[in-house]
Formats: C-alpha cells, sequence, structure tokens
C-alpha cells in the first residue's frame, strides 16, 4: 500500500475587483490553466453569492462553465459550497483520501459564496 500524498491545493479569488461575468469566465479559464501547469488537484474558487444573498449572476455563470467542463473532462468534478460537508458522499470521499482537508475553514459551513473543483 502506497503513501498517499497531500492533495495540492490552491484558491482562486473569482469576484475580487468585481469582474464582469465575462471577465471572471475568462479568470476561471486562467485558474484551471494555471493550476493544470502547476500541478494543483484541487481548487477552491471563491465566487460570491450576490450582495443581496440571493443567488448571483457570477456563481450562476461559474457553475454553468464548470458544469460543462466536467461534461467535457475538463475537471474531474466540483462541490458546491453547500455541499462541501461531510455529509456529502463526494465530499466524504475526497476527504477520506485527504484527512488534512478537514481544517478547510468552509468545510460544514454551507458557504454558498465557494466551490471546490477536482482537476
Amino acid at each position: 500500500m502506497g503513501l498517499k500524498l497531500p492533495i495540492q491545493f490552491r484558491v482562486a479569488n473569482l469576484e475580487s475587483g468585481m469582474p464582469t461575468i465575462e471577465q471572471a469566465r475568462t479568470r476561471l479559464i486562467q485558474e484551471l490553466q494555471n493550476a493544470r501547469r502547476d500541478r494543483v488537484t484541487l481548487l477552491k474558487l471563491i465566487h460570491g453569492y450576490g450582495s443581496r444573498g440571493v443567488g448571483g449572476a457570477l456563481k450562476i455563470s461559474i457553475l454553468g462553465s464548470l458544469a460543462r467542463f466536467k461534461m467535457s473532462g475538463d475537471i474531474r468534478d466540483f462541490i458546491t459550497g453547500e455541499e462541501w460537508k461531510i455529509a456529502n458522499q463526494t465530499t466524504w470521499e475526497l476527504l477520506k483520501q485527504h484527512p488534512h482537508l478537514k481544517g478547510d475553514s468552509d468545510l460544514g459551513r454551507a458557504n454558498r459564496g465557494i466551490t471546490i473543483v477536482l482537476l
């Protein structure tokens, strides 16, 4: 049985500077490319949840892009902040393989402004 190395983890703030949806999509693509180049295997995206806490166009757009990337095989999977909890099967499987992720400050907080991307 081989030793499991810690997962390479990075945080990318897509909402910094209040970008337009198109600017945020471009930033997302750049962050994914950079992560692949640097052999990062897990990317935590900060996209916010809208100023009124009711959804936000930026989040909706980013999640739509991630769904397309998953379908095309460009990413393995993604976990929304609402599902970044031990009770979620995908999260639990990831945490079993990489227990150090249990220390993430957003785990179990139902943070609608983040998404975890598995590359």
